[in-house]
């Protein structure tokens, strides 16, 4: 009887332990699905199909899901180098998917921080987990107040999102 109840707590504690490590970054957020593309709280968003995370005095970005599944099977990304810098609305690498080759264009300015290496050798993280495992840089903003203008908040692009997917 005490074997059971031991591998019964362990289950739990395992179910409690993966739904945690999955709330690091959808858990306080809040998650819409638009058309079957999910739109996380917490972020801003290009028309470009990036989105913006600030983390303090830096900035997570990366591409949407709605980008990775019009996408489809993401084969190859080539991103730029740490220390290069990254001007918003402008490209600054590529993904290559068995439908097509598409820019990566940048949801801010600034100085590359940080570069997903993980993406790099495994670009089908970006089909995957596009906004927690599938991050593509981390910049240290130059204009990030007035920059931010340019962006949609999370109820704009919800309403962005509905529009591309009646669009379709």
């Amino acid at each position: 009887m005490l074997d059971f109840l031991a591998v019964r707590f362990s289950v739990k504690t395992f179910k409690l332990e993966a739904l945690q490590s999955i709330s690091l970054f959808r858990g306080a957020l809040k998650l819409v699905k638009v058309e079957g593309y999910e739109v996380p709280e917490g972020l801003y968003y290009s028309k470009d199909f990036a989105w913006v995370k600030i983390e303090g005095d830096n900035v997570r970005m990366g591409i949407t899901d709605y980008a990775q599944k019009s996408l489809r099977e993401i084969v190859y990304a080539e991103l730029p180098s740490v220390g290069s810098d990254v001007k918003q609305g402008e490209p600054y690498g590529t993904l290559e998917s068995v439908k097509a080759v598409s820019d990566l264009v940048a949801g801010l300015s600034g100085k590359i921080e940080e570069v997903n290496d993980e993406v790099k050798s495994k670009p089908e993280t970006l089909n995957e987990d596009p906004y927690v495992k599938g991050w593509l840089l981390v910049i240290k903003p130059t204009n990030l107040q007035a920059e931010l203008a340019n962006l949609m908040d999370f109820n704009a692009a919800v309403e962005w999102h509905k529009a591309q997917a009646q669009a379709k």
